[in-house]
């Protein structure tokens, strides 16, 4: 559907969340100084490129991809002038933005998203959010490119190809996505080769009680069901056709419950057994279906969750590759490489790239929710150009706001 610009009426103040800096409103300045110290990596003195704006200028980097070192920087600085007296800000080389790129490190900004990056959904303005008052939310894996530098190869890899290797390594990273809002709640990365299940495993620390997470084919083993399921979580994960389930207790929705074991010997002895239910269903209709689909869940009453409605339900996964979709071609506008030249410059700004990512989603969903619009009918495209052209005009410290804007609707 072509996208057109809404002017908001009367009243509106999506003014609000563009000022302070779009970044620092999501990400409020006393709190990145907060880690900073705790992470023993704050600026002990005033400089040109502080700490906390090297940590702005992260998140920046991926709003312009295609800009040079120097020229987001001078987006950032534009909004530091007021914290020097009202005169313009400084320049800073490129030496200089490395350097203080090097000193700050990735472990504040991972530790800044897992603060931060909280679900945004509410179950009374947003009931599409959630299922019998879980949380929707999934988990999935992807890859994406490095530059071609010999550190980065030795610790991510190459993808395979007929001539040898790829022409540029590959990071292998996960996220945990909030299906509704698009939010990231959890991003881990890792190596090109690294299990897929390696990547996603330190994610289930933020799963709980109030979650119904899905994930596709490759988290259906014992061990994993088992790790995911103590969190708290409820699971729906699709899992292989043809994987053996013996029909233990069928169920009046055609769903059955099934065990499942972690070895051979334990299933002859039926000792440390699972409960599951299975799903089985077919796309009718749909040539490029396959022939049958089988889902497992946690979910074990078929009156408290009807199997069609899980089976339906369990389409809101592709929402992740959405995500995908939303940082690799709208926020990197399809450059295809990341710009960092050693490993510990890639994981910074991956993390960088993730907050960035959910400043928009966070944005959208005030914007919708001030104006009782739906998020989905908001361009996600247009709010990351929105955050471009705003960007240069606010600061990095909230001073005033300024002129009411615009909603770009979808």
């Amino acid at each position: 559907m072509a996208r057109t610009k809404a002017v908001l009426g009367v009243g509106a103040r999506l003014s609000d969340y563009l000022s302070a800096s779009l970044l620092a409103r999501v990400y409020p300045t006393e709190r990145v100084e907060q880690i900073l110290d705790e992470q023993g990596v704050n600026s002990q003195r005033i400089r040109s490129l502080p700490a906390s704006v090297t940590a702005y200028y992260c998140m920046a980097l991926s709003l312009y991809p295609e800009a040079a070192y120097e020229e987001v920087f001078a987006v950032i600085a534009q909004g530091l002038a007021w914290a020097h007296g009202g005169t313009a800000a400084p320049s800073v080389a490129k030496s200089s933005i490395s350097a203080a790129r090097s000193k700050l490190g990735v472990a504040p900004l991972k530790e800044l998203h897992r603060r931060s990056c909280l679900p945004l959904a509410d179950a009374q303005r947003q009931p599409e959010a959630f299922y019998a008052g879980l949380r929707l939310v999934a988990i999935d894996g992807s890859n994406f490119e490095v530059p071609d530098e010999a550190a980065n190869a030795a610790a991510f890899g190459y993808p395979g190809s007929r001539t040898g290797h790829a022409a540029y390594p590959q990071a292998q990273c996960a996220v945990l996505v909030e299906c509704a809002s698009h939010a990231i709640l959890g991003a881990n990365l890792g190596a090109y080769r690294s299990a897929e299940w390696t990547i996603c495993k330190p994610l289930l620390s933020h799963l709980d009680a109030t979650m119904l997470c899905m994930a596709d084919r490759g988290f259906n083993g014992y061990r994993y069901w088992q790790a995911a399921r103590n969190t708290g979580a409820q699971l729906l994960w699709r899992c292989a056709s043809n994987r053996q389930l013996p029909v233990v207790t069928p169920l009046p929705d055609g769903s059955y419950l099934s065990v499942i074991y972690p070895d051979v010997k334990s299933r002859r002895t039926q000792q440390d057994g699972i409960t599951l239910r299975v799903i089985e269903y077919s796309l009718p209709g749909m040539p490029e279906a396959q022939a049958r689909y089988r889902l497992l869940t946690t979910l074990l009453d078929p009156e408290r969750a009807p199997a069609l409605e899980l089976a339906t339900l369990y389409h809101q996964r592709w929402e992740v590759e959405a995500v995908f979709d939303e940082l690799k071609t709208h926020l990197q506008q399809r450059r295809r490489v990341l710009r960092s030249k050693t490993p510990d410059g890639v994981r910074q700004e991956f993390y960088g790239w993730v907050l960035a990512h959910y400043a928009v989603c966070w944005l959208m969903y005030r914007a919708a929710d001030a104006h009782r619009l739906k998020q989905r009918s908001l361009s996600f495209t247009g709010h990351v150009q929105l955050m471009r052209r705003a960007q240069p005009r606010s600061v990095a410290f909230p001073p005033n706001a300024p002129p009411v804007a615009k909603v770009l609707v979808q």
